[in-house]
């Protein structure tokens, strides 16, 4: 007889005017749909796969919980003191990206508790997982409130080990399967970004966004920002850059604006967010409302740590040490 596999574990989460739906692969946000008035009915705001199995059968980080280190670690190589390490790379390029060929994405989490309005997902990554040194254990919480929903991350280890976690959702606020995000305005509240090499890791300079695409301190309508003849957003096939926000504790770092007047709002404690425009989607995943989904169908907000920190001295340090806690908080804010 074939091989049975369960499918992934589901959790719905809701508030007056959101619901949000959560997948054990990855834990990952599958679903956040908005009654708000704009438009007919709710509109789910996420993009996600009409297929539960495709969490994990289709490696494309839709809504997941990203790690042990979110984006790209240079040529999979780096050290922890005296010790080098070595990490797989991306099947797609010659640099690790977002944990391993088997990150926190592909993984079944396991549900902690839930009720109506929050859950957590726990994972155990052990010592060696993709490479990585020290057994991680870490937590995913999610919350929902009117017009709110807040995600939680938190890691302890037993050993030295690279720690740096996001959510890799993409949003389009006119409705998941309505076609891009070409005609949403975008904001983000940086002064710097991080120019990246023809291979997208950082050159390690952290360049003033003044008279640059990445000056997004005031809206920018995205298809006209992105049309701007650039070097760096050539390199990035669009916005795949990190924007750093000055601060600390928990601050806004983006705004996001559909064509229908919805409204999102980026709320971290990060040191910055990396801005993907969606360039890679080709047809292949189709969402649920069956809707393949094309270049620019959604936009990822992913508050995280510098990429590549653990080979930029000059880079803020992601090394979680025992004794430490990892913790991270990001909210999204609907109006």
């Amino acid at each position: 007889m074939p091989e049975h596999h369960p499918g992934p574990t589901t959790v719905t989460l809701s508030a007056p005017g959101i619901r949000v739906d959560l997948v054990g692969t990855g834990a990952a946000l599958a679903r956040v749909e908005l009654t708000d008035g704009h438009g007919d009915g709710p509109v789910d705001v996420v993009l996600g796969h009409g297929d539960l199995s495709a969490y994990r059968e289709v490696r494309d980080f839709q809504g997941a919980t990203i790690g042990r280190v979110a984006n790209r670690i240079d040529g999979g190589r780096f050290h922890l003191g005296d010790r080098a390490v070595e990490v797989p790379l991306d099947p797609d390029e010659p640099h690790a990206l977002h944990g391993g060929p088997e990150g926190f994405d592909r993984r079944e989490w396991t549900l902690v508790e839930a009720s109506e309005d929050h859950a957590t997902w726990s994972l155990t990554s052990p010592d060696g997982d993709q490479g990585f040194p020290g057994e991680v254990e870490v937590e995913v919480r999610y919350a929902v409130a009117p017009g709110r929903l807040t995600v939680e991350h938190r890691a302890t280890t037993s050993a030295s080990t690279p720690v740096s976690l996001t959510n890799h959702s993409y949003w389009n606020l006119d409705g998941e399967g309505r076609g891009d995000v070409l005609d949403h305005t975008l904001q983000v509240d940086a002064d710097t970004y991080l120019p990246v090499r023809p291979d997208q890791i950082p050159t390690g300079e952290v360049r003033d966004v003044a008279g640059s695409p990445f000056d997004l301190r005031r809206p920018v309508v995205l298809g006209e920002v992105l049309a701007v003849d650039d070097e760096q957003l050539t390199i990035g096939q669009g916005f795949d850059h990190h924007l750093v926000v000055p601060g600390e504790g928990l601050r806004r770092h983006a705004v996001l604006v559909g064509g229908s007047g919805r409204r999102l709002e980026v709320w971290s404690d990060r040191s910055g967010v990396q801005v993907y425009a969606g360039a890679h989607f080709d047809g292949r995943v189709t969402g649920p409302q069956g809707v393949a989904y094309r270049p620019r169908a959604g936009i990822a907000l992913e508050t995280q740590a510098y990429p590549d920190a653990v080979n930029q001295p000059g880079f803020p340090s992601v090394v979680l040490e025992p004794g430490q806690t990892y913790a991270s908080t990001t909210q999204w804010r609907f109006s």
